[in-house]
């Protein structure tokens, strides 16, 4: 049988507990995970390359055959009909989860000097 994916979309600037949070929950219900990488211009919201990101991501997965992290284009909308075979599924977080900001991460990584 052919492998199916749960999605996720994102810029993943950095990847931070929260992404990793989000991931766990498909995982560690059996599912594999495709993380698509948004191919965005770099900039201060979106430092990384989106090849930065694959190599950050493919390297962090390496043991993990059930994440695929992949490039896609940017995309302005995420579109679908009825029927289409898929569950659009949302994960509500815990608070200290929900209040990571990758934002305030960078801020920080710029202080520091690691950005």
């Amino acid at each position: 049988m052919k492998k199916q994916y749960s999605l996720f979309v994102g810029r993943w600037q950095p990847w931070h507990e929260g992404h990793q949070w989000l991931i766990d929950q498909r995982l560690n219900e059996g599912k594999n995970v495709c993380i698509a990488i948004r191919d965005v211009v770099p900039n201060e919201k979106q430092p990384w390359t989106p090849q930065e990101v694959l190599e950050n991501l493919t390297e962090l997965f390496k043991d993990n055959d059930r994440v695929k992290p992949i490039i896609i284009p940017d995309i302005e909308s995420i579109n679908y009909g009825r029927g289409v075979g898929y569950d659009i599924i949302e994960h509500i977080p815990p608070i200290n989860v929900h209040e990571i900001s990758a934002t305030k991460i960078r801020e920080e990584m710029r202080k520091d000097g690691k950005l």
